[in-house]
């Protein structure tokens, strides 16, 4: 399998809403194994198709939470949550994510989510949690739909985040990363 390189903030590819998987076939498994070839060589919790530059709407995950490891993927997916909170979050609430590599702030989400969907073989799936399961889940579904974690930001988080993004030069496309590596690279 391949390891691809990360899309960075900035990019249109990542604000763009992914589209609906048609063809189950073995390029989708090709897509589904480099994912999580990728995610693993970040190191990650999850990471979306279009955070690698392909527009399916396909996301992989893989973190423990609560001392259980949670691993698959969901073509698809449809997420449900409960309330997600419109406050200031606890500082501890931290979120990252690959496409804003190296940077966390703190992420207001719903305590629980699920996510239904399909999966390579076109068979229903449905992945529910709390925790950082629930936050992955919600987080991973948001990159489908074109939303990066930094835009649910508030406050000063939100005004932080887009000032670092402006320093960092990441506020034009082009921008990717190679897992293993620390540069950023213009692509």
């Amino acid at each position: 399998m391949t390891v691809r390189p990360i899309l960075v903030v900035g990019d249109p590819q990542l604000t763009t809403p992914a589209v609906a998987v048609t063809v189950f076939d073995r390029e989708l498994a090709i897509l589904v194994d480099d994912l999580y070839d990728t995610n693993t060589a970040a190191p990650g919790a999850g990471l979306a198709a279009n955070q690698v530059g392909d527009p399916r709407s396909v996301f992989v995950y893989d973190l423990v939470d609560g001392g259980t490891r949670h691993r698959g993927h969901v073509v698809n997916p449809v997420l449900e949550t409960s309330e997600i909170p419109e406050t200031m979050p606890e500082p501890d609430e931290l979120e990252g994510c690959l496409s804003v590599p190296g940077v966390t702030y703190p992420t207001g989400r719903a305590d629980w989510a699920r996510v239904v969907g399909v999966d390579i073989e076109n068979n229903p799936v449905s992945v529910e949690g709390t925790g950082y399961l629930a936050r992955c889940l919600q987080h991973e579904t948001d990159h489908l739909d074109g939303r990066l974690y930094v835009d649910r930001l508030i406050g000063r988080n939100r005004r932080a985040a887009r000032k670092l993004v402006k320093q960092l030069g990441w506020n034009e496309p082009g921008n990717v990363w190679m897992p293993g590596s620390d540069a950023i690279v213009r692509h």
